[in-house]
Parts: structure tokens; sequence; C-alpha cells
């Protein structure tokens, strides 16, 4: 991801070989610990790889996800974070690119794969009535996904104000844009499922408060507070719609990962090139095609590599009886399920017979 002198990928440095300057760090204590800086980088690309796993949810064999990970973090993420990231190297860097903590680089990538992933995955039986048209999934535990938001919300005060890579007058600054845009695309996803739905979804409050931060992590340091609300206010309208647009075309994404990161990190990153002195929207579009059209045809060369070796859907039997079954020998909740039974999902539904052969 770093280093080298190729606008296209980065060279040297690997495994923490190299000297700071390899990667744009000043030496220490002027610059980051290299040992600091690479936790910092490998926990961006875990978080590429974490988006993935929200819509694959429920139907996906684990070594499959795994492999996936590890070819996702190993090639794609890295080349095209150098293209943005690596400094006066990069192609994207050189042509003003502007995404400071990874709306595009981060989040948009992981979307791009998640979205790739879950189109070849197909959806969970029973997602969609014979109509076609869709059918709630309700998960298990809403507390538990509403924990998880703010912990979610706490950890990216590190995520946003550490991409400063200083502690300075700056970092403050951006958690307040940070903490303002999450709270606006709250609200804003509060409203707009009130007004949609007739009732206040708190699935959508969750990915509303996600989509703001989100929208907000590629000019964090560079826009106004007021700039910022809006930012996150627009990204929680954007993501209602998105998650009902993605049910449409029959992409069953669980958690509604790629509304919240690819949908919310393309526009975040086209709001940068709006607001953000020097930014420039033309550049920025230029970034999120080439780096989004880069992304989806490694992850479909990705996926499609482990469907046809060693494959990549559970079998009917094992979806219906649950993941923490089949893959891992347990269960998730002790004492909540104590057989299969009839083939029943989301309420008093039957699936019928047609509907689980029509997945393989």
């Amino acid at each position: 991801m770093f280093g080298g002198e190729n606008s296209f990928i980065g060279g040297g440095g690997y495994f923490l070989s190299g000297e700071p300057g390899v990667y744009g760090l000043a030496e220490y204590p002027e610059g980051l610990p290299t040992s600091v800086f690479f936790l910092f980088q490998a926990a961006f690309a875990g978080t590429a790889a974490t988006i993935v796993s929200g819509a694959v949810a429920e139907r996906i064999e684990f070594v499959a996800f795994l492999l996936f990970s590890f070819l996702l973090t190993a090639i794609a993420y890295p080349i095209t974070g150098h293209w943005v990231w690596a400094a006066d190297v990069g192609w994207l860097n050189q042509m003003g690119f502007l995404d400071f903590a990874g709306s595009t680089v981060v989040h948009s990538v992981g979307g791009w794969a998640a979205l790739m992933g879950a189109a070849i995955l197909g959806p969970r039986i029973s997602k969609y009535a014979e109509d076609g048209s869709p059918r709630a999934i309700p998960g298990h535990n809403m507390s538990i996904a509403t924990l998880g938001c703010l912990i979610l919300w706490i950890g990216w005060f590190g995520f946003n104000p550490g991409s400063q890579l200083a502690a300075d007058e700056a970092v403050p600054y951006i958690a307040v844009t940070t903490n303002l845009a999450a709270a606006a695309g709250g609200i804003t996803a509060t409203i707009t499922s009130w007004v949609k739905d007739g009732k206040p979804d708190l699935s959508m409050v969750i990915n509303g408060i996600l989509a703001g931060l989100v929208g907000i992590t590629a000019g964090c340091n560079g826009v106004s507070y007021w700039e910022a609300i809006t930012i996150g206010a627009i990204a929680g309208v954007i993501v209602v719609f998105s998650v009902a647009f993605f049910d449409r075309i029959k992409i069953d994404d669980p958690v509604g990962a790629t509304s919240v990161h690819l949908v919310c990190g393309i526009w975040g990153t086209l709001a940068t090139g709006i607001f953000v002195d020097g930014g420039n929207i033309g550049v920025q579009l230029v970034g999120i095609l080439s780096i989004g059209g880069f992304t989806v045809l490694l992850s479909t060369i990705f996926w499609l590599g482990i469907k046809a070796t060693v494959g990549m859907r559970v079998h009917a039997e094992q979806e219906i009886t649950g993941l923490d079954i089949s893959e891992h020998g347990m269960e998730a909740y002790s004492g909540f399920l104590k057989e299969a039974g009839p083939m029943t999902m989301g309420g008093s539904e039957s699936v019928s017979t047609s509907e689980v052969a029509s997945h393989y």
C-alpha cells in the first residue's frame, strides 16, 4: 500500500521492514512509530473486510468468508489505498483526490466487495415471496444491535481523528464534525423512516447514525460544523431509500451494509469535493469510479474463484438450522433453538420446497 515509485502499486517496507519515510512518516518522535502506523492501517484494512460480513451473513460458508477477507485485504484494498494515500506517488493522490479517513478507500471498497458477494451468493431462503416482494427477517436482538452501533460510534473517534496521525488541535475539531454528522444522520433517518413507513424504525435509526459517520469520514478535517451536519443529514435520508432500493432489486443485505458503506461512502466522497477547500467534484468522481470499477472486477474474480473451488454457500438444511450450529458447532443463543422443525422463517410464513430448491 505504501512505498515505491509506482503510481499503481506500492513496494518496499513489507512486514515493518522499511524506514519511516517509506510510509510517509517522519522519524520518531516527530512522527508515529512504524509499529503504531501499521496497527492503525491494519485496523482500516480489517474494517473493509468486516463490512462484507454483514451483507453475506446467514448463508455463507465460514471458510469462504475467511478466504475472501484474505484476498481483499492482501490484494485489492492495498492497491486502491495506494492510489489515494501514498503521498506524492499514488495517481489519484497526485490528481488531488481527497479522502481523509476513508469514505471511499475503506467504506466504499468494503461496500463494493459486499455488493458483489451478496449478488453472487443470492438471497437467504424465504427472503423473497413467490411474487418477488421482500419479507422481513427480523434480527434476534435489537438491543445488541443498538449497542453495536454505539460501540462503532465511539470507535469512529479513533477512526477519523486518528487519521490526523498526530496529537494536535485538529483532533478535537475532527471529533466534533464526526459527532455532528452521526447525530444528524440518526435524526434524519428517524424522521424519514417515520414518514415513509408510519413508524420510527430502530434499524433505520442505527443505520442513519452509521450513514452519517461514513459520509463525514472523507471530509471530516476540512468542513465546517454546519457542513458536517448537512453531510450527515443527507446521508441519513439516503440510507433509508437505499435499503429499500436494494430490496427491490433482490440484493439481500441483512444489515444494510451496502447502503451504509457503499452508497453513503460515495455521497461523502462527493460531498468532500463540494464542501472542502481545494476539492474538485470531477476528480472525486474519477476516484469513485476507478476504485469502484477495480474493486468490483477483483471482487467478482475472488468470489467466483472461491465458489468454483471450496464452495461459497451452505446447504439449505444448514441455513435453516443456523450457521452457529452448522459452521461453528454451538448455539449462539443457548436454548433458543431446540430443533430445526418445519422450515419457517420470518414469522409464521412457511417456506416451500420449491423456494429452497430455487437457491441451489
